[in-house]
């Protein structure tokens, strides 16, 4: 699902808001979830499961193009973890 399907779902249930209103709900919500994993935090959304960032160590990388060594610095990558309704509906 993408976000513009997202939007249609949430009007089609919800025909008492607005189209520019339930974009603003969307983007506050998706926002907020960014903003917390970049100060380092968790964000667990229960039934669901929990958005968190996990470090990755410097390391050396090649270029494909070229073939050549190159340096990759640490850096902080997004992380899912799936609640267990999650897990069970996708294993029945």
């Amino acid at each position: 699902m993408i976000r513009s399907e997202l939007i249609k779902k949430l009007e089609s249930e919800n025909p008492e808001l607005k189209t520019e209103e339930i974009e603003k709900i969307v983007d506050v919500f998706f926002n907020q979830i960014i903003q917390r994993l970049a100060d380092g935090g968790r964000v667990e959304l229960r039934g669901f499961g929990a958005f968190s960032t996990r470090e990755r160590s410097p390391r050396k990388g090649r270029n494909p193009r070229t073939g050549a060594s190159v340096e990759v610095p640490s850096k902080r990558v997004p992380y899912f973890k799936p609640g267990k309704e999650v897990r069970e509906q996708l294993n029945k």
